[in-house]
C-alpha cells in the first residue's frame, strides 16, 4: 500500500470511488456517497485544496491502484457551510483562537476492510504535512470510535462536543490541532 498526494484534477477523477469508501466507512447507504460526490468535486476548486489517497499495491490485500482510503481538505473561510456551522458552535474566544487561517479536514476515511492497520494515521499525517495554515479543524461523530481516538492521540483537542449539524441526528465533536501535527505525547501543549 502506498500513500499518494492527488492533484485537484486527480481527486475529481477518483471522487465517486472515494465517496463509496466514505459511505462504507460511515455506515451510510451507497446513495449517500453518490449524493456527496457532487459537493466533494466542487470542494476541489477551493483555496489550498489538498487530497491524499491510500492505494493498493497488489500485495495480496488489495488490487494495484485500488482506493483503500482517502482524505482531503482546504482553507476554511467565512461563507463556507461547514466553517459557518462551526463558528456558530464555538464560543467567541475559541472561534477567534482557532478559525482564522485554519485548514479544514473535510473528509478522512478508510474502507472498513482496511481499518485498524495505521492507514488512517498515515493519511492524516500526509494530508496535514507541511501546510502553511496554523491550525487544522475537523468534525467527527461524538462517540468512542477509532477515528475519535486517532484524532485525540495525534494532538487534536476538543473545541465543542455534542454539536448537531443540520440534516444529521448524531452529535458531533469539533476538534482542532495546532500545526505541524504532533502526537499528543510529543506535543507540549495544543490548547
Amino acid at each position: 500500500m502506498k500513500i499518494v498526494r492527488l492533484s485537484p484534477a486527480e481527486a475529481r477523477e477518483r471522487m465517486t470511488e472515494a465517496m463509496s469508501v466514505y459511505a462504507e466507512a460511515m455506515g451510510y447507504p451507497p446513495e449517500a456517497g453518490q449524493h456527496r460526490a457532487g459537493f466533494a468535486i466542487a470542494h476541489t476548486r477551493r483555496p489550498a485544496f489538498r487530497a491524499v489517497a491510500a492505494l493498493g499495491d497488489g500485495d495480496g490485500t488489495a488490487l494495484p491502484g485500488e482506493l483503500l482510503g482517502f482524505g482531503y481538505g482546504y482553507a476554511a473561510a467565512p461563507g463556507q457551510w461547514w466553517h459557518d456551522q462551526v463558528r456558530a458552535a464555538l464560543d467567541r474566544r475559541t472561534a477567534k483562537k482557532w478559525l482564522p487561517g485554519a485548514f479544514e479536514v473535510c473528509e478522512l476515511h478508510v474502507h472498513p476492510d482496511h481499518q485498524s492497520r495505521g492507514l488512517g494515521r498515515r493519511l492524516l499525517h500526509a494530508l496535514l504535512a507541511d501546510l502553511p495554515q496554523p491550525t487544522a479543524l475537523l468534525s467527527t461523530p461524538d462517540a468512542d470510535t477509532k477515528a475519535f481516538r486517532l484524532y485525540h492521540a495525534d494532538g487534536f483537542v476538543d473545541l465543542a462536543r455534542g454539536y448537531h449539524f443540520p440534516g444529521d441526528a448524531r452529535p458531533f465533536a469539533i476538534l482542532g490541532a495546532r500545526l505541524p501535527l504532533q502526537p499528543r505525547d510529543q506535543a507540549p501543549t495544543n490548547s
